[in-house]
C-alpha cells in the first residue's frame, strides 16, 4: 500500500461507513481500481479493518459529549444501585427501563445489548468474513439492491415517533439484529441499523444516533482485532500509508456524520435508496455483460 492508495481508501472509508450506502462495495471498487496487495484479499480486509479505526474516532469526537454522558451516568447508577442498595423498578420507556437508571445509563445498556449479535456472528464467521468470498461482486450487488428496498418498506411502514430517551429492549434487539447484516458485503453498517431503527418506530435522527453509537463497540472490535493482526499480515511499509488512511477516514468520517445528521432532520433516506438501486443494479448488468470479474483474477 503506497500513500496515495491509503488516502483513496481513507476518503471512500470516511464518506461511506457512516452514510447508507455500503463501505465494503466502495473500498472494494477502490482497491480494485488502486490495485492493492494484488488483490491480496486477506492483506486487503485487514487494511480496511484498520482504516475503519479512523471513522470510530469520528464517532467518539462528534458524539463525545454523549458518549460523556453515557459512560459517567452508567457508571454513578450502578454505583448507587450496589451502595446505596436502591430497590428496582421499572419505568421510563413505557415500563421497561429500571427507575434507577437515568436514560444516558439506559441507552448504555441498549448500546452493549445491541452489540452482542454482530460480536458472536462475527467471531463464528470470522474466517469467511475475512475470505475473498465477501469480496464476490455479484453478493455485493445483490446486497445493494436488496438492503435498498428493505429501506423503503421501512421509510414506508416505520411510525418514526420514537425518540432516543424512548429506546426500549426491543430497539436494542431489533437494531442489533440489523446491525448483523452489516457483515455481508454490500448491506452498509448504518443503512441495515438505520432501516431497523425505522422499522422499530425510532424517527430518522433518532435511528441515524443510535445507529453511530452503536458502531462504536463493533468498529471498535473489529479495527483492534484486525490491528494486532495486520501486524504480521501488512508489510512494514504499510505503516506510514496506513496511518494516514486512518487519519483521512477521522476527517472524512466527522464531515459525513455531520451531513447525515443534518440532512436526516428534514429529509428522508430516499437519495440513498435510489443511489444504492442504481449501482446494484449496473454492477449487475456489468457482470452479466463479462465487462467487470466478480472477483479479482
Amino acid at each position: 500500500m503506497n500513500l496515495l492508495q491509503a488516502i483513496i481508501l481513507g476518503i471512500v472509508q470516511g464518506l461511506t461507513e457512516f452514510i447508507p450506502i455500503s463501505s465494503t462495495a466502495h473500498l472494494v471498487f477502490a482497491s480494485r481500481v488502486t490495485d492493492l496487495y494484488g488483490g491480496n484479499a486477506q492483506q486487503t480486509t485487514a487494511s480496511m479493518a484498520v482504516i475503519q479505526l479512523g471513522t470510530l474516532a469520528a464517532v467518539f469526537v462528534y458524539f463525545a459529549s454523549d458518549i460523556w454522558g453515557i459512560m459517567s451516568a452508567f457508571t454513578r447508577d450502578h454505583w448507587n444501585l450496589v451502595f446505596n442498595r436502591r430497590g428496582m423498578r421499572f419505568s421510563g420507556t413505557d415500563g421497561v427501563r429500571p427507575i434507577f437508571l437515568s436514560s444516558e445509563a439506559w441507552l448504555g445498556w441498549l448500546i452493549i445489548l445491541g452489540s452482542i449479535p454482530i460480536g458472536v456472528v462475527g467471531i463464528i464467521f470470522k474466517d469467511f468474513i475475512e475470505g475473498s468470498g465477501t469480496k464476490n461482486l455479484w453478493f455485493i450487488s445483490i446486497m445493494l439492491i436488496v438492503i435498498a428496498l428493505l429501506l423503503a418498506v421501512a421509510e414506508k411502514v416505520g411510525s418514526q415517533r420514537k425518540e432516543i430517551r424512548h429506546l426500549g429492549l426491543a430497539d436494542a434487539i431489533i437494531v442489533g439484529f440489523a446491525q448483523v447484516l452489516a457483515l455481508m458485503p454490500g448491506a452498509s453498517r448504518s443503512g441495515s441499523t438505520i432501516m431497523g431503527g425505522l422499522f422499530a418506530g425510532q424517527k430518522r435522527e433518532t435511528a441515524a444516533r443510535f445507529s453511530f453509537l452503536l458502531s462504536i463497540p463493533a468498529i471498535a472490535a473489529s479495527g483492534l482485532l484486525e490491528l494486532r493482526e495486520a501486524y504480521h499480515i501488512l508489510p512494514a511499509e504499510s505503516l506510514v500509508p496506513l496511518i494516514a488512511g486512518v487519519l483521512t477516514a477521522a476527517i472524512v468520517g466527522y464531515l459525513a456524520i455531520w451531513f447525515l445528521m443534518s440532512f436526516l432532520k428534514k429529509n428522508s433516506t430516499a437519495i440513498f435508496i435510489v443511489y444504492r438501486l442504481i449501482l446494484g443494479t449496473v454492477l449487475l448488468v456489468l457482470l452479466w455483460q463479462g465487462v467487470i470479474s466478480p472477483v479479482v483474477n
